[in-house]
């Protein structure tokens, strides 16, 4: 078991690149091959066969492949230079605002685009300081690990007559999907881990504990801080037990 434990990790890396080597020669390699044996046969003269041509870029051959998954690298380095720039930036849009009057692209796209700018993009002020928080969502006592995206609504708050934060906590193993919560900043938990580990924490199933990784994680529950509570009050709600006098 311990030597499936050391070679699982590298297996599963192994494959996520080869899915990503796949991916990339099936749907953006061999059509740039194609290109290039397209422009190759009509820049030849007539000596060149057809068939030399496809002999030399086999799609079977490993050079080939390479070469395709190279070109496919570079052409999406390429785009998303263009994309960047303003003029790149204005034509997306445009091409965005086309796209959205398609229903179907209309449904999913948007739900779809704010995952990606979520998980891809560089993180916004209010994300780079997220924190991570338990809450309990359903029954007292049964606690999950969110993050802390922002300020609750202000309409609750005000109708409730409390500070409100809003909660986001991810599924797991697929930690990038969940659902989001609003509470009150008092029934919430603030956590002594950073983003990166609540990730690891909820991906790997809870296998993956930030304890081994760091010695600021709380060791007992008195050492959690509630957000907005004030320091030196137990987050447990219950006093320290005093020391009877006629103890010796």
């Amino acid at each position: 078991m311990r030597g499936l434990a050391a070679l699982l990790p590298t297996l599963i890396t192994l494959l996520v690149l080869l899915y990503i080597w796949n991916a990339l020669w099936e749907y953006l390699g061999r059509h740039l091959i194609f290109i290039i044996k397209s422009i190759w046969f009509a820049l030849s003269s007539d000596e060149t066969p057809a068939g030399h041509i496809g002999r030399v870029w086999a799609e079977d051959k490993f050079t080939t492949r390479l070469v395709g998954v190279l070109l496919a690298i570079v052409a999406v380095y390429i785009v998303g230079l263009l994309v960047g720039n303003l003029i790149g930036r204005t034509a997306w849009k445009i091409g965005e605002v086309i796209a959205m009057k398609i229903p179907v692209i209309r449904a999913i796209y948007p739900a779809v685009k704010q995952v990606t700018d979520f998980v891809l993009q560089e993180r916004k002020p209010q994300f780079q300081f997220s924190r991570v928080v338990a809450v309990q969502p359903h029954e007292k006592g049964i606690w999950s690990i969110g993050l802390v995206t922002g300020e609750g609504l202000r309409p609750l708050a005000e109708a409730t007559g409390e500070e409100m934060v809003t909660v986001f906590v991810p599924s797991s193993p697929t930690a990038f999907s969940g659902y989001v919560l609003v509470v009150p900043r008092e029934s919430v938990i603030e956590l002594p881990m950073s983003v990166e580990e609540a990730m690891r924490l909820l991906i790997s199933g809870g296998v993956i504990a930030p304890g081994s990784e760091t010695s600021s994680i709380p060791r007992s529950l008195r050492e959690i801080t509630f957000i907005g509570r004030p320091e030196g009050e137990s987050t447990t709600g219950a006093s320290e037990p005093r020391p009877e006098s006629g103890a010796a």
